[in-house]
């Protein structure tokens, strides 16, 4: 990997150190800064002050994706010690391709309950058919039909690989098989 300018923009991968409970955790810092970022986020119940409430919480509560420059990202991780990029091996930050981010992003907003996989929990019996999206909101897409035993609902894995996996819902006139 070439070494990156620090004036173009990438999708880079940073931790959020905080607590789960925080009050004012990476993502939401980020969206008052007005700086794009996406955080996968499940619905779960919480309970707060003996009240029971669903509530929208991240996935992997230290993993937020955020879309600048170095020249804007680097000041913020150099005030807020919770906030840090992840490396790859040696110095170089990680990032994902903006087509690979963008296209999970849309999957992902496709869809009303997307599940979330980290890669050790995608199995191979997970992929067992490739299949192709035609129409519809995710025309386009190659990926694996997810097969969940007793489920009558169709799903397209979608991933960042190495980081997340996304299974998404698909109406079954858009699958089209595809031939290995």
């Amino acid at each position: 990997m070439a070494v990156m300018e620090s004036n173009e923009k990438h999708w880079f991968v940073m931790r959020d150190l905080t607590r789960c409970n925080a009050k004012m955790p990476a993502y939401q810092m980020l969206d008052d800064m007005k700086i794009e970022n996406f955080t996968p986020k499940v619905m779960k119940v919480i309970t707060h002050n003996g009240k029971r409430e669903c509530k929208e919480v991240p996935f992997i509560h230290d993993l937020v994706f955020v879309h600048d420059t170095r020249v804007v990202i680097d000041p913020v991780v150099e005030k807020v010690r919770t906030f840090q990029y992840r490396f790859l091996k040696g110095c170089e930050p990680m990032t994902v391709r903006d087509k690979d981010m963008e296209d999970f992003k849309k999957a992902v907003e496709s869809s009303s309950k997307p599940q979330y996989y980290r890669p050790q929990d995608v199995t191979p019996d997970m992929r067992n058919r490739k299949i192709r999206i035609i129409g519809g909101a995710l025309d386009g897409y190659e990926g694996t039909l997810v097969t969940v035993r007793g489920s009558k609902v169709k799903r397209i894995l979608v991933e960042l690989p190495t980081l997340l996996a996304a299974a998404v819902e698909v109406e079954p006139e858009y699958i089209q098989l595809i031939d290995d």
